[in-house]
């Protein structure tokens, strides 16, 4: 269980297809107090660690399944990928963002990214499956980070990146044509699901 908040910017190192994809992610957690078996949340998506290292830098290995590969943007990771990271939620912890699972729903696609003041306003596009779970001032989880929506319109929806979020995680660098990895709210899944049996 995450919430969403991002606490480190890692980098792909490599990845190799061993069967599963598997993928070396540098970071700047202190890996000697990662466990061999915890989750951590790469770009929105619960991965499994499965090795650690710290030469040349910190890293950790993961193992990546292929039905992970076909619902996430991952098969586009390359070594200098920039990816942003989230470990497990601990008992006690601050819910600074939302619930998020780290199970990814579906790709959403940016479509325009225009700068307003010190921010960006971003439009993505949600698949269509996807959509009737997203309202205006409701949560989602974009790249494992927890944002708030402005306005949707269809299958078209706006958020709005602040300066910290920017630079505290990887949409400083967002451009049109991004494909990210997105994890609508468990509320509105639940809701939705109520509603369906009604």
């Amino acid at each position: 269980m995450f919430t969403g908040i991002v606490t480190d910017i890692g980098e792909i190192l490599e990845t190799r297809q061993e069967g599963d994809l598997r993928a070396r992610i540098g970071t700047s957690y202190d890996v000697a107090g990662i466990d061999i078996g915890a989750s951590i949340a790469s770009d929105g998506v619960c991965l499994t660690v499965i090795a650690t290292g710290t030469q040349p830098r910190n890293w950790y290995d993961v193992q990546i399944s292929a039905e992970t590969v076909s619902k996430t943007n991952l098969s586009g990771w390359q070594p200098g990928t920039r990816v942003n990271l989230e470990r497990a939620l601990k008992v006690g912890d601050e819910l600074g963002g939302h619930i998020v699972s780290g199970h990814v729903d579906g790709v959403a696609q940016v479509i325009r990214v225009l700068p307003e003041g010190d921010s960006l306003r971003v439009t993505f596009r949600a698949p269509q499956t996807l959509a009737k779970f997203i309202a205006p001032k409701g949560s989602v989880a974009l790249n494992g980070t927890s944002l708030t929506v402005n306005e949707v319109e269809g299958t078209d929806f706006g958020i709005n990146f602040i300066p910290h979020t920017q630079n505290a995680t990887t949409w400083g660098a967002v451009q049109e044509g991004d494909l990210v990895n997105l994890e609508v709210d468990t509320m509105a899944r639940y809701v939705a699901r109520l509603r369906d049996w009604g």
